[in-house]
């Protein structure tokens, strides 16, 4: 039996050529290359998660941290068992009863979705212009894309409150030109929050639809011409649903931070601004009531994981009957 094994792990066919050493060694190479991103995503999403969850179930307490420990290794395995009955879901029903939270969770989608909407409109033409244009100048245009992420998020978002306060340089510009006769109140409004927003994250939408547009058969729209279809049928019907792929991932990467989003809307849309980020800061620093504020934090995770999931079972799914 040994001298079969043998003889098979030493036949060209059997391995290639390469040693069972060599296959072993590639084999675990090819294990770790998954494995890696699995640890990766345990040690820094799940894990802290669990912790947040924990905390969410534990009650407010004048101490440091601030709130009763549950679920705690200190005492035991039997303790930690012991500690399920310690378990307090009051947070997430205060979270229903409380018209605040309800309202920061829906105003916070709209705001981001809306948002979305904005800087699809915007970043589509910027991506398709990109994927048109010759082939010499598509890296200055990626780069030029990219050169905002150079420079600090949050001064980014100051330099806005210094163009849209009522005399900052927008409303002098349209003063100087004539357009306006008294300045606009943008600052500290719904508006303000819709520019910083699309202008923060106008390259995670456009970015995913030149990567789709790029890769598309232009010979595609020639063709549809030459069959004499008009260019606005042409677009909805070739061009467009061709880079759904990309409007997807886009929408994606821009709809999941909006929603959770704290700077922008503290900076620019003031101080009666109604969105999650903002509450849950004021939860977590300001009450110090880390129990429910890790319960916004869960739910808003959940808020934005669920669909995703739900979304990439669909999208399985498709590709399986394309098949």
């Amino acid at each position: 039996m040994s001298n079969a094994v043998t003889a098979v792990s030493a036949s060209p066919a059997a391995n290639d050529g390469k040693s069972v050493p060599a296959r072993l060694g590639e084999a675990f190479v090819g294990r770790l290359v998954i494995i890696i991103p699995y640890l990766w995503l345990l040690f820094f999403f799940l894990v802290p998660f669990i912790i947040v969850f924990k905390i969410s179930l534990s009650q407010t307490a004048i101490a440091m941290p601030p709130y009763t420990p549950v679920l705690d290794f200190r005492d035991g395995i039997s303790g930690f068992f012991a500690g399920f009955g310690e378990l307090n879901f009051d947070n997430y029903a205060w979270l229903t009863q409380d018209a605040l939270y309800v309202n920061a969770y829906v105003s916070s989608v709209i705001i981001a979705a809306i948002s979305t909407l904005l800087t699809l409109l915007v970043g589509y033409p910027i991506a398709y212009g990109m994927a048109r244009a010759p082939a010499a100048i598509r890296p200055t245009l990626l780069m030029l894309v990219i050169l905002p992420f150079w420079t600090s998020f949050l001064i980014r978002v100051y330099a806005w409150i210094g163009i849209l306060k009522p005399e900052g340089l927008l409303n002098q510009l349209l003063l100087s030109t004539g357009i306006i006769s008294q300045p606009l109140i943008i600052l500290n409004t719904y508006t303000a929050i819709f520019i910083g927003i699309v202008y923060s994250y106008l390259p995670f939408m456009v970015l995913p639809l030149y990567s789709a547009l790029e890769k598309m058969d232009h010979s595609l729209i020639e063709a549809a011409k030459d069959l004499g279809c008009p260019p606005t049928s042409a677009f909805w019907k070739i061009t467009f649903p061709l880079s759904l792929p990309g409007v997807i991932a886009g929408c994606l990467l821009v709809f999941i931070p909006a929603v959770g989003e704290f700077v922008i809307p503290d900076l620019l849309g003031g101080s009666q601004t109604l969105m999650i980020g903002k509450t849950l800061w004021n939860e977590f620093f300001a009450n110090r009531d880390w129990p429910v504020s890790s319960a916004v934090a869960v739910i808003l995770l959940l808020l934005l994981i669920v669909p995703i999931m739900l979304f990439q079972r669909a999208q399985a799914r498709a590709q399986e009957q394309d098949r």
